[in-house]
């Protein structure tokens, strides 16, 4: 049975993080495909036997267009890509790498999106708090009388 460090740091987990920094890396400095352009590397799963990564990635402008000549501009990249990534990090097998566009920046816009549109409608409805207030007269300032506690 395999032995875990202290705090859950598996070796694929230290291996798939050090591919992910890695790649980030080569396409930062070493890419010179003009289809890849702002690109981020968000994640790296690897597969038990190391053969396979899958990378993904989110580019700006992130439109139909640009995440498609980038997908292929990496494709085109892979195998130097993968030979720059075994000199680098020493594992058994160099996997071979797939690419995946990670749509989590988008989602998390339209959900960013639909935050302020609740929010925006909440503040226009007046709550019933704020119903009862009015019909106060006083604006809902009462005062509280309260006595107070014996000192002794």
């Amino acid at each position: 049975m395999a032995r875990q460090r202290p705090g859950g740091g598996s070796r694929g987990v230290r291996v798939s993080e050090q591919v992910h920094h890695e790649l980030a890396e080569l396409v930062r400095g070493e890419l010179k495909d003009p289809r890849v352009g702002m690109v981020t590397i968000t994640g790296v799963d690897l597969t038990p036997d190391y053969a396979y990564a899958t990378v993904y990635f989110s580019v700006l402008p992130d439109d139909d267009t640009a995440v498609a000549e980038t997908l292929a501009g990496l494709r085109r990249a892979a195998g130097f890509l993968r030979s720059q990534l075994g000199r680098r990090v020493r594992i058994h097998t160099t996997p071979e790498l797939r690419f995946v566009h990670d749509r989590s920046t988008e989602r998390g816009i339209a959900m960013s999106k639909l935050i302020d549109e609740a929010n925006r409608l909440h503040a226009d409805e007046p709550s019933a708090q704020d119903d009862a207030r009015l019909s106060d007269g006083d604006g809902g300032a009462r005062a509280s009388h309260r006595n107070p506690p014996d000192g002794d």
